[in-house]
């Protein structure tokens, strides 16, 4: 077997550091060849949220005694858990002056998001807005050029979220175009997640090769997934505990592209550039036994015990992504 590195050297410029390239030094015949992941070592550095993945927005209303003020927030690219969601929810409330403000200083909010970790679910709370004498009767304020400008509403009327645009909606698990509904009733409303929340709509990455005849696969490049199993930001040491070898097309190359997908098979970006893609390649006049990378000097009775004993440990279904709720 052969090794070949992919590693920053190789990074395409202006393809997000999604895209490597690594040219041989002679054009090889990999006619009956097969290649392999051996390691990688990355940083998890992608975004879940951003203006790219088209998910990074949505709307709130409130009521003032002139009408409703529609608002509208732009999450800035990153990667947010719920509470980091609902803090910029907050920070563009205080921007806009829809908030009161009590007696003792606190701020108070009329909407938010929550994990519901009992119900698999994003909660989303909504609250009346006082009228001027109820605000008063609690000696609550209005900061300077509140509400608009104007005065609280003359009836009770609860804030909305409003999900109508991008896909926001399936990080926090609604159906497209959900709104909370604005009761004038003056009580609390919760709303749950109707879908599985999709934290990280990438929790997984998809390494594609060029050249590669996977007929099982579509695209049918594609020879490994990543999933990160660190914290965000944290380094990512991948080792497969056996190489999946997937041929060659036949024919003499110059270069191999190796690309990251998403789950949605198109490239994304990645933030940190550093990493190191060790991969093999398996002539075909090659006899090792597929084995795995850490375990080349396992022997034949070894290696069936490991292999019946082997219980990689897999994310559970209910553990999101490090990014988590």
């Amino acid at each position: 077997m052969r090794t070949i590195i992919f590693n920053s050297s190789n990074v395409v410029a202006e393809r997000n550091n999604t895209t490597l390239v690594y040219n041989f030094p002679n054009s090889v015949d990999l006619t009956g060849a097969s290649i392999a992941v051996s390691n990688v070592f990355m940083y998890y550095s992608w975004y879940n949220i951003s203006a790219a993945l088209g998910n990074n927005t949505f709307t709130y209303t409130v009521q003032d005694s002139v009408g409703t003020d529609t608002r509208t927030v732009v999450l800035p690219d990153g990667m947010y858990n719920i509470s980091d969601i609902n803090s910029y929810l907050q920070f563009t409330m205080i921007a806009n002056n829809d908030y009161l403000i009590t007696s003792t200083g606190s701020y108070v909010y009329f909407a938010e998001f929550i994990v519901n970790p009992t119900r698999y679910a994003i909660q989303i709370n909504t609250y009346s807005i006082p009228t001027v004498a109820q605000a008063a009767a609690l000696s609550w304020t209005q900061p300077s050029a509140g509400f608009a400008g104007n005065s609280l509403p003359a009836t009770n009327t609860n804030a909305r979220i409003i999900l109508t645009t991008g896909t926001f909606n399936l990080i926090i698990g609604y159906a497209t175009s959900f709104s909370t509904t604005a009761s004038t009733a003056g009580t609390t409303l919760s709303f749950l997640s109707s879908i599985t929340p999709q934290v990280q709509p990438n929790p997984n990455l998809l390494i594609a090769i060029t050249g590669i005849d996977n007929k099982y696969s579509n695209p049918s490049t594609i020879i490994y997934s990543l999933s990160p199993t660190v914290g965000f930001g944290e380094l990512i040491n991948e080792r497969p505990a056996q190489f999946n070898f997937n041929k060659f097309l036949a024919g003499t190359y110059n270069q191999l592209t190796l690309q990251f997908l998403g789950t949605n098979l198109q490239p994304i970006t990645i933030q940190d550039p550093n990493m190191t893609i060790i991969c093999v390649i398996q002539d075909r006049d090659d006899k090792m036994d597929d084995i795995g990378s850490g375990v080349a000097s396992t022997s034949s009775s070894q290696m069936q015990q490991l292999l019946t004993r082997s219980g990689a440990a897999v994310p559970s279904r209910m553990s999101f992504p490090r990014s988590g709720f």
